[in-house]
């Protein structure tokens, strides 16, 4: 315990020049702040959007209830399944463990907003109203309406100017509307939200969708969902499927099916790459800018430092109170890049729906990134330091 006071007691009595050094010059120092948070609200955003486009991507994956789905081995992600013979669903049915398996369309279709009569793409998702799909209370409320012939849901979060038409339909008045130049019947809503890949989402019956999109072949479907008996081990069931089922099409857990998801857009686009190309700018502009400043301020100091050398303080000294202007220059650029950022954040999702939110562990990932990042900016700027003489100082 003494052991531990010494050192306390000693660091207390320490003269803090790094923060005496920086807040000598305060416009040097404000402009530095600004440096910093510019690169953390550039990191934070970047980091925001990216997952953002993961998390907007796969709730409707999230709210299936599913234990299993089927997909045709040539699919790429939610809005491009291809198809696979739906006998393959009649197939799993036979494998032991196997309680249901429905089929689920998905596909992209041009809907005329009520309002505006502007023209946008929305996700039409059918199903079998008798097994309900989606563990969502407001879809599942509303069963009985979409059997109706061209009748669907609406997604409340959908992406754009739908205030008027909300509002009919929670008065319980149902709304025309035109998807794929047919006339459909909106009676109910639900919520999931916007996504990268669709401003919104119309859910409908299996027969519905087929009337939507009479091109979509009745004996094919663009993926399966199977639940399994009570009891059943979902990993045992999916290899005994994979055996059972011809190669045309692939077996996964729901868990698979959302990171099956989540890597398409990670790995196959150029939208993931761009996020993580964004977060290393940022970076690499904090360290421009730290350095800029270390260095100018060991340059303004090189005497003070030289005399200190003379005195007979060591370079790890010296060096310590240069890590210590980079560690102060980290906290002060921080706290202004998260208020930023929280700002920013709420704005764009008030204008997107995209679900944009501070969470705690980003912060933690972009404060570590902010040390390290004036820690290299101090690693560097520390080298003039170390090659100083105190004899070609005097």
């Amino acid at each position: 315990m003494i052991g531990l006071i010494q050192p306390l007691q000693q660091l207390r009595r320490r003269t803090p020049l790094g923060w005496l050094q920086l807040s000598h010059d305060k416009g040097r120092m404000a402009v530095a702040v600004a440096g910093i948070a510019f690169a953390d609200v550039l990191m934070f955003m970047q980091l925001g959007f990216q997952n953002a486009l993961y998390t907007s991507n796969t709730r409707l994956h999230q709210a299936l209830q599913t234990d299993l789905v089927l997909i045709h081995p040539q699919a790429r992600n939610l809005i491009n399944l291809s198809s696979f013979p739906r006998r393959r669903l009649y197939q799993a049915m036979n494998v032991p463990g196997v309680k249901s398996a429905e089929p689920l369309y998905v596909k992209i279709a041009n809907w005329k907003n009520p309002e505006t009569r502007r023209e946008t793409s929305l996700m039409v998702v059918g199903f079998n109203p008798d097994r309900p799909a989606f563990a969502l209370p407001e879809v599942n409320q509303n069963l009985s309406a979409i059997k109706l012939p061209d009748t669907v849901l609406f997604d409340r979060a959908s992406r754009g100017d739908y205030q008027g038409t909300i509002a009919q339909i929670d008065r319980g008045k149902a709304v025309k509307a035109e998807v794929e130049r047919r006339t459909i019947n909106v009676s109910g809503l639900f919520t999931v939200g916007a996504s990268f890949a669709a401003d919104g989402i119309l859910m409908t019956s299996d027969q519905n969708y087929l009337r939507l999109f009479p091109r979509q072949n009745a004996a094919s479907v663009n993926a399966g969902l199977i639940q399994l008996q009570p009891g059943a081990d979902p990993v045992e069931v999916q290899q005994v499927l994979k055996a059972y089922l011809p190669p045309d099409v692939k077996v996964l857990t729901k868990q698979e099916f959302i990171d099956f998801e989540k890597n398409y857009w990670a790995k196959n686009t150029a939208i993931g790459f761009v996020f993580n190309l964004g977060v290393a700018m940022g970076f690499v502009v904090g360290v421009i800018i730290v350095y800029q400043v270390l260095s100018t301020d060991v340059s303004d100091h090189m005497g003070e430092y030289a005399t200190f050398k003379a005195m007979g303080y060591r370079n790890v000294y010296l060096l310590g109170i240069v890590f210590e202007e980079a560690l102060i220059l980290s906290v002060l650029g921080f706290l202004p890049g998260v208020g930023v950022s929280v700002g920013l954040y709420s704005l764009t999702r008030k204008a997107t729906n995209l679900p944009l939110y501070m969470t705690l562990l980003r912060a933690v990932i972009v404060l570590l990134l902010n040390v390290i990042m004036c820690t290299i900016s101090g690693a560097i700027a520390t080298r003039k330091l170390q090659a100083a003489d105190p004899a070609d100082m005097f």
